[in-house]
């Protein structure tokens, strides 16, 4: 049974059992309100007969009795009874005359007052003494009000429930659908995507707070495995292109060396290279696992709150070191007031690598003309934007340049390894912010990073 309708089930199944609990107990109230009421004028019609009966010296009986008719409402079936009883043989022999239990009459003889029901009819009796005899005196009657009255309470009760039915039903498997249609939605959606078409994203409609963080985190991981996929489609092939280059130069180097005797010279100066296409091999070995771990794994890195601006300044100072002719000017002007809304929470050196890269590019590719960097604040994120006035890239080839290893057809002239930009976005994908790139060959490119902000305590 399909997960939907047991909840459906359940929510039926649990309200019936409240309403039913409800009507039943308005049911026996109702009931027994009735049963009290016509007790107490049985008892009033008893009292009242016992007066007339016996008081009727010491009063005028014919008033007596045209009040009694005027006020009293004839009840339905009502008949009166007088027992006397002067010890446990009366007792028993009014048992047998009355047809009524023994337990009846001696309980009004020795409490003053009895009822009791047999079917629809009521009795209640009073114990009466009068000179020094003692009497039962009787009233019964049929309790057609009370009878009435629960069977249209009853038939109300019923039809009630049947319409509460009728509507739990519908609105518990309305309810259950609303419920699991987004999820549904969403299980067909994320069926669809496989690994030949994972850059698919799902969309948030906005529309449930607790789909829509569903989706964010499936987009995240949806992120992580495509980079992963692409790490593993694209680093053997690349990965050998990239080795190849400086093995062959050491193996080269070394082969042209052992060919016949060298001077010292010509050693130290074949060490040299040696040295340096094994530097160029280790820097390329230790950024492709830096970008694998980034990428793919599933270590948790440690963050804290920092300041976007103070990352900017501390990348431009390793920039600075690193090519001290670059034209790097900060746009302070969009700076907001508060400084709160400058700070975000991530790995403060992962952001810097990731900050440095862009500017490192942006020098790199424009021959270290004017780059200007702004800051701004906005929509509860933080935006750091980087533009350039170099070589650009071609329109043709934006989809790939988050490929690992690719570089554009424009830019053998620069030295690099495809593997700088990959990174910055896979750093900012950690941070949970995102990465634009906008460029136009021979115009320059426009790099954009928005990171959420740190929420505050």
């Amino acid at each position: 049974m399909k997960t939907q309708v047991k909840i459906a089930l359940i929510l039926i199944v649990t309200n019936l059992a409240i309403v039913a609990s409800f009507g039943a107990g308005i049911y026996v109230l109702v009931q027994k309100y009735s049963f009290e009421d016509f007790y107490k004028r049985l008892k009033t019609r008893a009292t009242i007969s016992a007066q007339y009966n016996f008081e009727s010296d010491s009063i005028d009986t014919e008033s007596f009795d045209l009040i009694r008719r005027q006020h009293l409402e004839r009840l339905d079936g009502e008949k009166e009874y007088y027992y006397r009883i002067d010890g446990d043989g009366d007792l028993a022999k009014v048992t047998v005359e009355s047809g009524l239990p023994e337990t009846f009459f001696k309980g009004v003889t020795e409490e003053g007052v009895g009822f009791m029901n047999m079917g629809e009819t009521f009795y209640a009796g009073i114990r009466y003494i009068d000179l020094g005899k003692t009497y039962v005196v009787v009233v019964s009657a049929r309790n057609q009000y009370a009878v009435n009255h629960l069977k249209h309470t009853r038939n109300v009760i019923l039809a009630s429930f049947f319409v509460f039915v009728a509507i739990t039903t519908y609105l518990s498997f309305y309810l259950s659908r609303r419920l699991f249609d987004p999820i549904r939605k969403l299980a067909d959606k994320v069926r669809n995507i496989g690994s030949e078409n994972i850059h698919l994203r799902i969309e948030d409609s906005g529309n449930d707070r607790e789909v829509g963080q569903l989706i964010s985190t499936f987009n995240d991981l949806l992120n992580r495995l495509e980079t992963s996929f692409a790490i593993q489609n694209n680093f053997i092939s690349n990965a050998s292109h990239e080795f190849s280059t400086p093995l062959t130069a050491i193996m080269g180097e070394a082969e042209v060396m052992l060919m016949k005797e060298r001077g010292v010279n010509e050693y130290k100066e074949s060490l040299r290279n040696i040295l340096l296409q094994g530097e160029r091999l280790n820097e390329i070995t230790k950024t492709l696992l830096y970008l694998a771990e980034t990428g793919y794994s599933n270590k948790i890195i440690e963050t804290e709150i920092v300041r976007t601006d103070e990352l900017l300044w501390e990348a431009k100072e390793i920039i600075n070191r690193l090519n001290p002719g670059n034209q790097i000017q900060v746009d302070m002007s969009l700076l907001p007031e508060n400084p709160l809304k400058l700070k975000i929470r991530g790995n403060k050196s992962l952001l810097i690598i990731a900050i440095t890269n862009i500017l490192s590019n942006a020098c790199k590719y424009s021959n270290n003309r004017n780059v200007a960097i702004s800051i701004a604040s906005a929509d509860d994120c933080v935006y750091i934007v980087v533009k350039d006035h170099g070589i650009g890239i071609p329109e043709s080839e934006m989809p790939f340049i988050y490929d690992p290893f690719f570089r554009a057809s424009n830019t053998h002239k620069f030295e690099g390894y495809g593997i700088g930009l990959p990174l910055t976005r896979n750093i900012i994908r950690i941070h949970r912010g995102r990465l634009d790139v906008i460029s136009r060959i021979d115009h320059g490119t426009t790099v954009e990073i928005r990171l959420p902000q740190a929420v505050l305590s």
